[in-house]
């Protein structure tokens, strides 16, 4: 467990949030260079200030700190959970997920999107049945729960008017790229940056360019053979949690599998750990504006992992696979080891 120091009471009228600071040896932004002896400064939900923990201190004297060792890293984020099956946890320092449901009542209050299935296997089954169960299930849903569709139809009929569907109700998809090409996802309407597609086969080069022109996220299985061209041609890349060791996992099998291959790109461990992070965030749409993630900077959701993780490349350390000390979501520890 961390070291606290507590902060003393204020006398007078009712205080504004409190002000906690969380320090470690390592802070890794995501959006900014590490910074050794860091802190992050958090009032309620949300970060105020990143930087040198000295600087946060002075700024901050009425402080409370909460002093961990090893490494602060923004958190992680799963852009495609397994399935229907998946339960609410999620591995540690993963503090947001793309979680596909059967049933938006079972969402589970987990950060980050909830994708209802369209499984209709014709154009009738879904104006028959499917269609009308969907739109119902995403008016009556209780926002802000964030609310996406994932694609598991093979009818591309029915891929039109779902990409028509998610437009008129501003809600994000999920493809899985077995069932589809980037170019019949193209011309059903479906690619761009709402959409993510999730990847288990390589892509060709047009389909990787198609892919990149339409900013449309590729969220890689730890296999797959094509991450790199993906992460060199400039595609945004994202990882699914396929295990307990969840997407920093999957990013460490990746650099595994490039390594069999005898080659070591340059800066590839830190784009790994940018794909488990700020990748994934980009995935679910929660890259920008208030209560954003993926990221450590001031007016960001204050979600974040500590590993014990110590070294002097960072990002090499991390890919290593430390236990994770904790996991803090909304400015709140959700897990401890």
């Amino acid at each position: 467990m961390p070291s606290v120091k507590r902060a003393r009471p204020m006398l007078g009228r009712r205080a504004p949030a409190p002000v906690v600071i969380h320090s470690a040896p390592l802070v890794l932004p995501m959006c900014a260079e590490p910074f050794r002896d860091g802190a992050v400064a958090t009032r309620d939900e949300r970060v105020i200030s990143v930087g040198p923990r000295a600087d946060l201190l002075t700024s901050h004297p009425a402080a409370e700190e909460v002093r961990w060792r090893g490494m602060i890293v923004a958190g992680l984020v799963d852009a495609c959970s397994a399935g229907p099956s998946a339960g609410p946890s999620a591995a540690p320092g993963v503090t947001a997920r793309a979680r596909v449901v059967s049933d938006l009542a079972d969402s589970g209050g987990f950060r980050g999107v909830s994708y209802i299935e369209v499984t209709s296997g014709s154009e009738q089954e879904w104006e028959d049945v499917e269609r009308d169960a969907v739109i119902t299930a995403i008016r009556e849903i209780d926002r802000p729960c964030a609310v996406g569709i994932a694609v598991h139809t093979r009818d591309s009929l029915v891929l039109e008017d779902v990409a028509v569907l998610a437009r008129t109700f501003g809600l994000r998809l999920l493809v899985d790229l077995d069932r589809h090409s980037p170019a019949a996802l193209d011309e059903a309407g479906v690619l761009g940056s709402l959409c993510h597609v999730v990847c288990a086969r390589p892509l060709d080069p047009g389909e990787r360019k198609l892919l990149r022109l339409r900013r449309t996220v590729v969220a890689l299985y730890p296999a797959a053979e094509d991450a790199l061209a993906l992460l060199e041609e400039g595609n945004v890349v994202a990882f699914c949690d396929t295990g307990p060791a969840g997407p920093l996992g999957s990013a460490a099998a990746v650099r595994r599998h490039v390594r069999e291959r005898g080659l070591r790109p340059r800066g590839l461990d830190r784009r790994l750990v940018e794909a488990a992070t700020l990748g994934g965030a980009r995935a679910l749409g929660m890259d920008r504006g208030k209560g954003r993630i993926g990221a450590l900077a001031p007016g960001a959701r204050a979600d974040f992992a500590v590993y014990d993780a110590r070294g002097r490349y960072p990002y090499s350390a991390l890919l290593a696979g430390p236990p994770c000390l904790g996991t803090v979501v909304g400015g709140t520890l959700a897990q401890t080891a």
